[in-house]
Parts: C-alpha cells; structure tokens; sequence
C-alpha cells in the first residue's frame, strides 16, 4: 500500500500540462512538467486529509497503462488538430461547415465527464459547448462537422481509457450511444425554442 496524495499531485501535473497548452517539444514538456509537479504536489499535500489514507498498488499498476494511453492519444489529436485548424485558416478554400454532435457518455463520474470535455475543448477545432444531466450526453462544436465519425472516432477513444481509469461500471468495448449531428443553426433553433417553451 501507497499514499495516494503522490499519484494525486502527478495527475494534478498532468492536468497542468493539459490547462498550460505547452509547445509540443521535449525541453518544454519538461520544464512544464517540473512546474506542474510543483503545484500539483503543493496542493494534493495540502489536502491529503480530504482522500483515503491509502491506494493499492495493484490499482495503480491497473490504471496506469489506460492513463498513459489516454494522455498519448490526446497528444496526438492535439498535434494533428492544430495542423487540421492550421491548413484550414491558411487555405480558405478548404471547407468550414460547422456542426453541434450530441455525444451521449457512457462514463457517468463527473471526473470522467469532465476529463473528456475539457479534452475536446483543448483540442483545436472543437468544443464542448454544454453537458446535459439527464442524458448524460456532451454537445460538442466542431469546425467542420462533414465528418461525424471523424469526431467520434477520439472521443470514444478517450472514453474507453476513461472507462477503466475511473473505474467506471461499463468497460471499454461497451457498446456507445448513438451520437447525433445537427447544423449551428438547427442547434441554435431547438435551444431557442427549449427555453421559449420553457
């Protein structure tokens, strides 16, 4: 047995990197990392008293691969959107069609829930705009929504790892549910009339 206010000062450094939005080179991960470790173990310290004494090792051995998986995956949608976004704003010809996607969860923790929004967010080209409570479901933005399994295709990535890393009752694999696409303006219409009927 370990306690768990390290691992929660690491995640809490991880998360820094992820709010930060450091350049993609090895010097300044490093450097960010470092900070974060910093501020990170500063507060999980800080508030140990606040989480059980002790986590099994067997837990973190569980967990540690889907998490490093997880962070891999979202540097790679983060590097190949900010080239995506990059080509989009330098060739003005190539298509800009924006779209809503409602995308239920199957993660159901709000720490699961939020992770994967504030994923999309971070993520160039996309996101979260609302969460609903009742349907467990995320609307997400996208800058070009002609591709909705293109959009999907991360996210349920990202839901899969966030399966087992918050150990959720569903497992990855589980099967997801079905996303809708809908236009800005069409988004835009049923909110409108939501709340006028409302």
């Amino acid at each position: 047995m370990s306690r768990r206010w390290p691992l929660t000062g690491f995640l809490l450094a991880i998360l820094w990197l992820f709010v930060r939005g450091v350049e993609l080179t090895p010097i300044r991960l490093l450097e960010e990392l470092i900070i974060g470790l910093g501020v990170g173990m500063g507060i999980a310290f800080f508030f140990r008293r606040f989480y059980a004494d002790r986590t099994s090792f067997s837990w973190s051995a569980r967990v540690a691969p889907f998490a490093t998986l997880y962070i891999l995956t979202f540097l790679w949608e983060l590097l190949t959107a900010n080239v995506d976004v990059a080509r989009r704003t330098l060739a003005p010809s190539m298509p800009i069609d924006p779209a809503v996607v409602e995308v239920p969860l199957r993660v159901r923790t709000p720490l699961a829930v939020t992770t994967i929004a504030n994923s999309i967010t971070l993520t160039p080209g996309t996101l979260t705009m609302d969460y609903d409570d009742d349907t467990n479901t995320l609307y997400v933005h996208s800058i070009d929504g002609s591709d909705p399994a293109g959009i999907l295709e991360p996210i349920r990535r990202w839901e899969d790892y966030a399966l087992v890393i918050f150990d959720e009752e569903l497992k990855p694999g589980d099967p997801a549910p079905q996303a809708r696409v809908t236009t800005e303006t069409d988004h835009a219409a049923a909110v409108t009339g939501g709340e006028q009927h409302g």
